[in-house]
């Protein structure tokens, strides 16, 4: 017998949670299709069973179930994070499904804590592991081994520029037009209504001082676009490869068109490409805001220029820049630490030397 593949009426409450998630919660494509798995996986474990039949022992199961799975791409178990943000998804959802008039009977809300994990794995969930980023000299050495032989090759290591210039997230900087940077300011404006920032924030970017060079290759670029391409204020910064057939039937990039990027996919090819030619390992664009932080602990900021700084990645809060991408490495705490140990040990010493040669000094007048 074939187990059913779908249920029609799970299917429409699945959408209508699903647009509640995106329009009503304002959550984004990416955590909304990652909500959507979630479900999914549930739907596969009870057999397409209406969603009305949840109950603890399905809770139970499925849960066992997960933690024991595997990762598809990996095929290693699955880490508990990665359980967790699928069963608070779920959670998330039955308890939305239980509000409805029509499950407010069918689904129990106590049976929805049994896809609770245990205490023990909460913490190990929420633990938080030492972020890989590249060092400045490490983007420098990969930016400048960038090859500039043509225009796509130009583009990309103007738009590696850009990034540590401004910190930007891949998926704003993709839809930037040449109108949005100023080149005289150092500025770029994050417009929300055509650049897909975070929560939809308007941001004010001013270029982090990581070195004129760098400066040069993103000036040079506009400048190409402008007088040689004659490319408008509307059009795309970091265009998107023209790709057209070749010779032997193969497609091949031909130039540039004067469309955005559809995602940020190529952005994170361009950084593997660029710190592969320098036998370094990857690291994802995003963790440009971790190296970015890191500076400006080197550069030994006032709490005027840290706001500055925060601000300039579009945080309303410096907290949110130093409790996200300020992390300090273990190598870096020992260093601290032990310095802070050196300069207490200074001082002690100082003040027992200053101690005895004031007892010095009233034994001779005595």
């Amino acid at each position: 017998m074939n187990m059913p593949r779908t249920n029609p009426r799970n299917d429409r409450i699945k959408r209508d949670y699903l647009i509640y998630l995106k329009d009503a919660r304002q959550r984004s494509p990416a955590t909304v299709e990652q909500v959507r798995h979630a479900i999914d996986r549930l739907e596969v474990y009870t057999g397409f069973q209406d969603f009305g039949t949840f109950n603890k022992e399905q809770a139970r199961g499925f849960k066992r179930a997960l933690v024991a799975s595997k990762g598809q791409r990996s095929g290693k178990p699955i880490s508990t994070s990665t359980a967790h943000h699928i069963l608070q998804a779920l959670k998330e959802f039955l308890a939305w499904l239980h509000s409805r008039p029509t499950h407010r009977r069918r689904i129990d809300p106590t049976h929805i804590a049994y896809l609770n994990l245990t205490t023990n794995d909460e913490r190990a969930a929420h633990a938080s592991r030492p972020k890989s980023y590249a060092t400045l000299q490490q983007y420098r050495a990969a930016l400048f081994a960038m090859p500039t032989g043509n225009e796509v090759d130009r583009r990309d290591q103007a738009l590696m520029a850009l990034l540590l210039l401004t910190g930007m997230r891949d998926a704003a900087v993709i839809g930037l037009k040449l109108k949005h940077i100023s080149i005289e300011r150092g500025h770029v404006f994050q417009d929300p209504r055509e650049i897909q920032t975070k929560f939809r924030k308007a941001i004010e970017t001013f270029f982090y001082p990581v070195g004129e060079d760098i400066g040069d290759i993103v000036r040079a670029w506009v400048q190409y676009l402008v007088t040689e391409r004659l490319y408008g204020p509307n059009d795309p910064l970091f265009p998107k490869t023209e790709v057209r057939p070749g010779e032997h039937k193969t497609f091949t990039a031909q130039g540039l068109t004067r469309e955005h990027w559809a995602n940020a996919a190529p952005v994170r090819q361009i950084f593997r490409k660029a710190f592969a030619r320098v036998e370094l390992p990857y690291v994802k664009p995003h963790s440009i805001r971790d190296t970015l932080t890191q500076l400006a602990y080197k550069l030994q900021l006032n709490l005027e220029a840290m706001k500055a700084w925060s601000q300039n990645m579009g945080h309303d809060s410096m907290m949110t820049t130093l409790c996200s991408y300020g992390p300090v490495s273990p190598e870096r705490q020992a260093e601290i630490i032990g310095a802070l140990g050196q300069s207490d040990a200074t001082a002690r010493n100082k003040d027992i030397a200053t101690e005895i040669a004031i007892q010095v000094v009233a034994r001779m007048k005595g």
